[in-house]
């Protein structure tokens, strides 16, 4: 799997509910692989971003998968967290705005509010249950996949806020984008 199999809006797909996994066959662990796989290759491809996680339904399956980076702040650590069927258990601290990318959303960013800690329940790759608090910048990842399998792109948030759109400009800096111009009747968004 590569970067060109992770799917990107207007794709339909992109909004549909995940399904649970029921066992961890070899099918699905190959999978996970994949998705990890085409995570990093997607982030060799850009100069200023940094492939942080990815929900399966990004690669076109409809499975509640999501694999996140352990370390966002190093790009030679190429190693992965995988949640299987996770949910978040709790939202705490407060809402908090902050940049937001995806994968499957080409060259846009968000301001986006989402709650500073979560706590969340999942599977690991043998199948057996664990349970993590976050808070912060893992917290914020861990709602945005989530999101995912649930069928909600981090731009469904922010539909109707006009200054909560931006783009990546080519020194690698955020410029913000002429709501009017560019969001409000976007037909790849909406």
């Amino acid at each position: 799997m590569t970067k060109d199999d992770i799917i990107t809006l207007p794709n339909q797909h992109l909004r549909e509910r995940s399904k649970k996994v029921g066992f961890i066959t070899p099918e699905i662990a190959q999978l996970i692989d994949d998705m990890k796989v085409a995570t990093l290759d997607w982030e060799a491809s850009r100069e200023h971003e940094v492939g942080v996680a990815l929900a399966a339904v990004q690669v076109d399956k409809l499975l509640r998968i999501v694999v996140i980076r352990n370390d966002f702040d190093n790009k030679q650590d190429k190693t992965f967290t995988v949640f299987i069927n996770p949910t978040i258990t709790k939202y705490e601290g407060a809402l908090e705005d902050d940049y937001e990318g995806c994968l499957s959303v080409p060259d846009i960013y968000g301001k986006v509010p989402r709650y500073s800690k979560v706590r969340v329940k999942a599977q690991d790759e043998r199948g057996h249950e664990f349970r993590i608090s976050a808070e912060g910048f893992l917290a914020r990842v861990l709602q945005h996949e989530i999101d995912h399998t649930n069928g909600i792109v981090f731009v469904d948030h922010i539909k109707d806020n006009k200054n909560a759109f931006y783009h990546l400009k080519d020194d690698g800096h955020l410029e913000e984008l002429d709501y009017e111009k560019s969001i409000r009747t976007n037909s790849i968004l909406w």
